[in-house]
Formats: C-alpha cells, structure tokens, sequence
C-alpha cells in the first residue's frame, strides 16, 4: 500500500519518548491508531515490560507474541507486542546459533541477567533487535509484512542511550554475531525510515527535558521526529487581563449568580483568583510554546481529554494526529 502524504512520510518505525507523565504510551497508541487508518497494519511495540498497552486498551497483560488489539478507522489493523527480553534473548539464541532449547535451561540460572551485567546495553540491543526485525520482515511474496511500526520506547533522560547500540555493545564484540546484530538494528534506527518522537506537556521540566532530548539524538547522529504537546488546554485570550472587583461584583449581582453584597464579594473574589491562575498558566504555556518553537522541529497539539485516556479518547487523538498531517 503506497505511503499517504504526511510529515513523515516514508517512515516505517516511529519511536515516541517523553518524561513520565506526559502520556507517552497514550501518544504512542494514538499514534499507532492513526498509522493504521485507511486500512494499513501497524505494530505496537511495548519495550519496559509495564504493560502500558494492555492499560490504555483495556486488556489483560499482552504476552509475548505479536497479536491484533484494535481496528482503525477505515479499517486498519493495530497489534501488539510486548517484549519480553528473557524471551527475546531465546528468540536470539535461535537466530544466531541454533540453542532455543539449551537457552530455556540457561534462562533458569539467570542468562540474561548475567548477559546484561556484563554488558549493560545487552538488553536494549535484545528489545531493539526485535522491533528492528518487524520493521525489515517481509512476506513469503517479499512485501512488507507491517506498514509501519511504532515504539513506546523509555523515557527522556535516556533514549538516545537507549538506541545507540553500536556503542553500549563495543566493548563487548567487534566481530561474530553480536556485533553484526547490533549493527542492523544501528542500520535501521539511524536511517531515514526511522523518526524519534517527543511528547511533552507545557511546563517547564518536560519542556526542558525534550530539548536536552533532541540535542542528545542530533549529537550521536540519530533521526529526530516531530513533537506532541499533549493536554493542551483551550485558553481564553479575554482572561489574561486583570479583573475588576467592582465591575465584577455589577456583573455578578446584574447575573443574579450572588445574593447581597457580602456574597458577591467572596464570589467575585473567588472568580479573581481563577482569573489570575489562568492568566498565570498561559504566560507560563506560551514561554514553553517559544522555547519549542525554538527546536526547529515540528509541533502537534493534542487536546486534554475531558473523559480520560480511555478508548474512545484514543480515537480521538487518532483524528487529531491525522488532521496534523503527523499520520
């Protein structure tokens, strides 16, 4: 199926990071939604072992095997995969050396503990690996078995050491097949057909912590994606400006909303004091807006769900990524 004409066009594994608590995981599945709308197939790749997706679905926990969670709009088809890197470092056994069997047994003492002591990037070249080879898996008729993939990958702080796996592994192999290993997931999450996404909120720390984020990608050379300020909260430009008591207590009495004067003053006081945190909250938002307008990337707004993350909110900000043009 040809690619639609959007950002990202030619994209094929959409990696989403973002501090804890900007809704990461719910960008992510959003996101998935939208790729797959119009009749594509996606795959949603949980890789912390939280069990987010199965959450924000409304699932039981996801095994670990590929399996279909949601249709799209117009169609599509969503799956899911949380990996598992005990099962992940079996499915490498397999791969590369023919040891399934004999890698169930040495699970039992500990392998990949073992494994990822020795060499701590282990692990993330195990989960990496893996949804590398979803994005490069074709049919037995050569086509593309997922049009695209997306990764609820690990927070800010350490994506970018999350995805440079050449260089957590190269103290631990320069040859065989670990090291060819690494250097296909490099391969594909340093190409063009890869984009690492942000999510943040409008404050200060996630703000911060998503610039720190994109300088850290663009100095180790990896593809940087677009960013998605999630619950945005609609503003009202007539509510930055500072409040008239008395004029408010006129209107109040006028409205009917207050009986006698003392109790039009505490209302008027009240509403003052909303007034003045709103104001407050937007100058806040519209620096952080600057500061990200200042990135050089490209910017989505997701609307602050009135009902909660729940799967019909999903479906709505499928349609708000999609009428973005970021799927």
């Amino acid at each position: 199926m040809r690619s639609r004409d959007t950002d990202w066009d030619g994209v094929r594994l959409h990696v989403v990071t973002g501090k804890g608590g900007t809704g990461k995981t719910t960008v992510a599945a959003a996101l998935a939604l939208a790729l797959a709308a119009g009749g594509r197939k996606v795959l949603l790749v949980e890789v912390e072992g939280r069990q987010g997706i199965a959450q924000v679905f409304d699932l039981p926990p996801l095994p670990y095997e590929e399996r279909k969670i949601a249709v799209a709009p117009g169609g599509g088809d969503v799956f899911a995969l949380a990996i598992d890197p005990e099962e992940a470092m079996l499915d490498y056994l397999e791969l590369f050396y023919g040891l399934k069997r004999m890698g169930k047994a040495l699970t039992k003492i500990g392998v990949v503990d073992f494994a990822t002591t020795i060499a701590p990037g282990m692990r993330d070249v195990l989960v990496t690996g893996k949804t590398s080879e979803a994005v490069r898996r074709r049919d037995r008729a050569g086509k593309r078995v997922y049009d695209a993939v997306v990764m609820d990958a690990p927070p800010t702080g350490r994506i970018a050491r999350f995805l440079n796996v050449t260089h957590e592994v190269a103290g631990l192999a320069r040859v065989g097949p670990v090291k060819a290993h690494a250097d296909m997931v490099r391969g594909v999450l340093a190409s063009p057909e890869t984009a690492v996404h942000f999510v943040t909120l409008l404050e200060e720390m996630p703000v911060q912590e998503t610039l720190d984020g994109l300088a850290e990608l663009r100095a180790a050379k990896l593809p940087v994606g677009g960013i998605f300020v999630n619950m945005l909260r609609p503003t009202d430009p007539a509510l930055r400006a500072p409040v008239d008591l008395s004029e408010l207590i006129l209107g109040l009495k006028a409205a009917g909303l207050a009986d006698g004067t003392a109790d039009a003053s505490a209302f008027a006081e009240q509403l003052a004091q909303e007034v003045a945190e709103h104001a407050s909250r937007t100058e806040l938002e519209l620096r952080e807006q600057e500061a990200l307008a200042g990135s050089g990337t490209k910017r989505y707004e997701l609307p602050l769900l009135a009902d909660g993350a729940d799967l019909a909110g999903l479906y709505e900000l499928a349609e708000s990524i999609r009428s973005q043009g970021a799927a």
